[in-house]
This record gives C-alpha cells, structure tokens and sequence, in this order.
C-alpha cells in the first residue's frame, strides 16, 4: 500500500512539549497548504464549519504495543488510546474551518506540529444517533 501526502499543516508548534494533547483543548490557529494537483477537491469545502484531518505522525519513530497515556498510570494498548507512536503512524483531528484561499485552508483548533503531512480530508458530520450508548473506556471519569 502507498499512501502519498496531498498537503502540509503549518502551525506554530515546533516540537510535542509545546502540543495540545487534543485538537478540542486547543484554539491556535494553522493553515493546512493542499498540494496544487489536488485544489480542485477542495471544491464546496467551505460550506462545512468542522473538518477531520487525518495525517501522519512524521516524527514519531518506532512504536509501543502497550503504554502509559498521560491521563492514566496504568499501562494500555496502544489501540485503546491516540498515542503517536503507532505502528501505522496515523493520526486524526478534528478542526474548526475558518476560511479558504484557493489551495491554503485556515483553520482552528490545531494539535499537530508544523510540518506534518495531511493524507486526507473529510467534512466533519455529526450524527446524532452515535451519541446514544456511547462509552469511553478507561478514560470514564479522567476528562
């Protein structure tokens, strides 16, 4: 499987210390830069207030089947939890879409570092049915 960037997120986060954890604890503003060959798929776009981002943890090296998340003690599968270091590196944001210029996409609520490739974009939808029953694991009660 090959799977080739369509763009690059700027944002003034330059290493992970510096990184909100979560795109929903952060209000910093970024501009997500899609590759010319693949403007034309942005087309109504801006009709949608949210995007999910999905992207690749460029700097993340190796991986760890279990670990210990920041909000927990206990070790976990890395599955159970949004870790970078995955042994497919992939990650997903959800954003807030402030504007589009062409090709650049500003947008809210960043949690990635600057420089890190954008796979894809998806308009975020919410569906109301999902909220019923839904559980949160061992993060019931850490929020």
């Amino acid at each position: 499987m090959k799977i080739e960037p369509i763009g690059v997120i700027h944002t003034p986060f330059r290493n992970n210390e510096e990184t909100p954890v979560q795109s929903s604890r952060s209000r910093t503003l970024g501009t997500i830069e899609i590759y010319k060959e693949y403007e034309a798929g942005l087309r109504d776009i801006d009709g949608f207030s949210h995007i999910m981002v999905i992207f690749r943890f460029h700097r993340s090296r190796g991986y760890s089947l279990t670990l210990k998340p920041f909000r927990d003690d206990k070790h976990r599968g890395v599955f159970a939890t949004r870790a970078p270091r995955r042994p497919n590196q992939l990650g997903m944001s959800i954003v807030k879409l402030l504007k589009r210029r062409r090709n650049i996409l500003t947008v809210e609520c960043v949690d990635m570092l600057d420089g890190t490739p954008v796979l894809d974009l998806k308009p975020y939808i919410p569906d109301r049915r999902l909220e019923r029953g839904v559980r949160i694991g061992w993060l019931e009660g850490k929020r």
